[in-house]
């Protein structure tokens, strides 16, 4: 007869086999559970994201533009810390002499064009002399379209359209009241710009030691490397670029017989920064102070022709040369990064968003993207597989 001890079943006899498939298949269908939730809070996320950064303008812009500016500058602030000089003193000389170059533009472009705006009322009439053989082909067309329309038994609504100009001041008096909130914002983005440099060499080399594993670090070092070299590389090529595309139109403006080329030159310089849209808002305001300078309407059109010929030599030749291939960049990346962030912020919103999507896809290219979707509806890689191979043999 056996006793009671031959009857137990012994502590360190496995569980059926059965019953360790069914824990791996609850487990993994927990982190499927986990991983939806993950993807339904990201695209919730990303769905309310655009919508806070435009009602927190006021603050997220300033934020967002001295950030991007205090990456491009820290080469040079690093050039100084090199040279032994202490990192306080090197941030305030970065930011003296981004100030200086700001307050050079401002001077070279805002001042002239307020003259231009104050003579805008009165060079309508020469305007609308200038743009008459235009307004008579329209007026040709437009009776050529009512004639075909009447043909059909249809009046035309031939009430006269009344067209009201309104005079620049009411420009001027909302940049009058909205000076001192704009002079707050650019104080609060130079302060940000200033202890963001002041403390940039510490942040980083936190930033890395605070990593636990050494492979955590140097991903970490190689990142903050790859978008301030980029950042800078990109905002450095094309400031030369757009600075020389600048200097060459006001020459050519200047050889034309233009008031104030060195504003044209700037105006030319500044929207270039903006893709696709830049160049074109360049070409209607040399249109439109051609024709405020010169009666001859083919000759006022002369500084935007000369204008369209020298931007497609700079886009086509100048640029792709000076850049190269590193920093060569998607175009259907560039038009969603500028409709997306001019919708958000408007114009500065556009200047900001070549350099942003640099920047995040640098992020991205350099840290590596988390395979959400992939996981659950393929083997992903958002968290490691619970299913191990069956071994095959009797080892």
């Amino acid at each position: 007869m056996k006793s009671v001890e031959e009857n137990e079943i012994p502590p360190h006899v496995p569980p059926p086999h059965g019953i360790e498939e069914d824990v791996e298949d609850s487990a993994y269908r927990r982190d499927r559970l986990l991983a939806s939730l993950a993807l339904m809070f990201g695209i919730g996320l990303a769905l309310a994201f655009p919508f806070a950064l435009r009602a927190g303008a006021e603050f997220f812009l300033p934020v967002t533009a001295a950030l991007v500016i205090a990456v491009a500058l820290v080469p040079l602030l690093e050039w100084l810390e090199r040279r032994r000089v202490p990192s306080a003193l090197a941030a305030l000389l970065c930011v003296v002499l981004f100030l200086a170059v700001a307050n050079i533009a401002v001077a070279a472009i805002v001042l002239p064009a307020t003259e231009w705006i104050r003579l805008l009322p009165e060079r309508i009439g020469q305007l609308r002399e200038s743009l008459a053989p235009l307004f008579e082909i329209y007026a040709n067309l437009e009776q050529f379209i009512e004639s075909i329309i009447s043909e059909f038994g249809r009046t035309p609504d031939s009430s006269p359209q009344r067209v009201q100009v309104e005079t620049p001041s009411s420009l001027l008096q909302i940049i009058a009241a909205s000076a001192p909130f704009a002079a707050i914002q650019m104080f609060f983005a130079v302060l940000v710009i200033f202890f963001f440099l002041a403390g940039w060499t510490r942040m980083r080399k936190r930033a890395i030691t605070a990593r636990v594993s050494f492979g955590g670090a140097m991903t970490t070092a190689r990142v903050i490397q790859q978008v301030v070299d980029a950042t800078s590389a990109y905002l450095g090529t094309i400031t030369v670029v757009n600075i020389g595309m600048g200097l060459v139109v006001a020459l050519v403006v200047h050889l034309i017989g233009m008031d104030t080329p060195l504003m044209w030159g700037g105006i030319a310089t500044v929207l270039n920064y903006i893709p696709y849209l830049g160049p074109i808002a360049s070409t209607l305001l040399l249109g439109l102070g051609g024709l405020m300078s010169f009666e001859d309407p083919w000759y006022a059109l002369l500084p935007a022709i000369s204008f369209v010929v020298i931007h497609l030599i700079e886009a086509n030749l100048v640029t792709p040369t000076v850049v190269g291939r590193r920093l060569t960049i998607n175009p259907l990346l560039i038009l969603l990064s500028l409709s997306f962030w001019a919708w958000v912020w408007g114009t500065t919103g556009a200047l900001l968003a070549v350099p942003l999507l640099i920047i995040i896809r640098t992020i991205l290219d350099a840290a590596g993207k988390p395979d959400i979707a992939g996981f659950l509806f393929e083997e992903g890689t958002l968290i490691h597989e619970h299913h191990e191979e069956p071994r095959t043999g009797g080892g």
